[in-house]
């Protein structure tokens, strides 16, 4: 038998909203539905309906792809089969709810890592999310909604999409569909109500997704009519600007996956590169107490997760390494987190900030304040 040749890597699309509810899957399975009469080859690899019969009447015509029973501490979860999917070769695939954490006992552990599976075996996917799953803005989501999103998607993941769509409603045309019950049941749609879904923080959501969707075609846009060379960027007269390079420093405080989601996000605006380094008397991290260790490595790991290059260096003065090494390879701005105020050795820190701030008078040196955290 004849083993199918090899296609070139499936294109992303994504289709952002700001909130449940505003028409991202609806307007997914539409677009399925133009493609599949136009004769391309689409199935649906995971369709969460939530008893939307508007939405669930689009599904007609259109091929699903079963779902996989996952057995769990007792009980039966579904899961989108990708295994069955990718034995399928379809031309398209739609996915819904790209942030979605799969239950342990599936190969992987995010529904976008079985997109990103899709797309390497040549299958073009369409899926769905909300602008508050993106990883860098999680603390904005915390402070719009009061609620700490767990399920988040690296932002360069998204920036891997070839066409992301913004599906837009006003908020008082949500809250309408709402009270109407074609969101949710009326009890649930109540309790949204009370919680997640209020006008204000609609419509500050809203207008991040708006950004977030005009910045992706700003890129994109830049990117097509802007090549630069990869050292640095034209600029007016045929002369070079230094290429924009971000420095995050790495501590053991609470609030560093704050200051990294902070500086990769100004990054990825900036298309600038990006380094979290760490200073230790001994370059070593297993020198350190345990609770520091942990945390050092729990950040290291969530810059690497973001797409930062990470480095522990070694100086008996941190602020002078940091400097150092900031001067060497070209950075452009320093991110420091502001020590909070009942944090033990305030003064070392306080020291330590200062002393970076003079050191680096020729960088833009911003400090992150830490900020009361809410949980839900």
């Amino acid at each position: 038998m004849t083993e199918p040749s090899p296609r070139p890597a499936g294109r992303l699309k994504i289709i952002l909203g700001y909130a449940a509810g505003v028409g991202k899957t609806f307007k997914m399975l539409e677009e399925g539905q133009q493609l599949r009469k136009e004769g391309h080859d689409v199935v649906v690899g995971y369709f969460e309906p939530h008893g939307r019969q508007d939405t669930i009447a689009k599904l007609e015509g259109l091929e699903l792809v079963p779902r996989r029973n996952i057995e769990y501490r007792g009980r039966v979860f579904e899961e989108m089969d990708t295994p069955a999917i990718l034995a399928r070769r379809p031309e398209i695939c739609l996915v819904d709810e790209f942030p979605h954490t799969n239950v342990p006992g599936v190969e992987r552990g995010k529904r976008w890592e079985d997109v990103m599976v899709l797309l390497e075996a040549g299958i073009d996917v369409f899926t769905t999310m909300n602008i508050q799953h993106l990883e860098s803005l999680n603390d904005q989501m915390r402070e719009i909604t009061g609620i700490q999103v767990r399920e988040t998607i690296p932002d360069w993941v998204v920036k891997q999409a070839a066409e992301l769509v913004l599906v837009d409603v006003p908020p008082t045309a949500l809250l309408n569909r709402l009270q109407r019950g074609v969101v949710y049941a009326p009890d649930k749609a109540q309790r949204a109500i009370k919680n997640f879904f209020k006008e204000p923080a609609l419509a500050a959501l809203r207008e991040l997704a708006m950004r977030q969707a005009a910045h992706e075609v700003d890129i994109r846009q830049s990117e097509i009519e802007l090549p630069v060379h990869p050292a640095h960027h034209a600029v007016n007269g045929g002369t070079a600007a230094p290429r924009e390079k971000i420095l995050i420093h790495i501590s053991e405080a609470p609030t560093t996956a704050a200051l990294i989601r902070r500086g990769r996000r100004v990054a990825d605006y900036l298309q600038a590169d990006c380094f979290a380094v760490c200073i230790l008397p001994v370059a070593d991290l297993r020198q350190l107490p345990a609770p520091a260790r942990l945390a050092m490595e729990e950040h290291l790991e969530f810059a690497r997760k973001l797409r930062v290059e990470t480095r522990v260096l070694e100086g008996e003065d941190p602020a002078e390494a940091l400097v150092e090494f900031a001067r060497r390879n070209g950075v452009t701005q320093i991110f420091l987190s502001k020590p909070a105020k009942r944090l033990v050795g305030l003064v070392v820190l306080r020291d330590f900030v200062m002393k970076v701030v003079r050191l680096a008078s020729d960088m833009q040196v911003t400090v992150v304040a830490e900020r009361a955290s809410r949980t839900n």
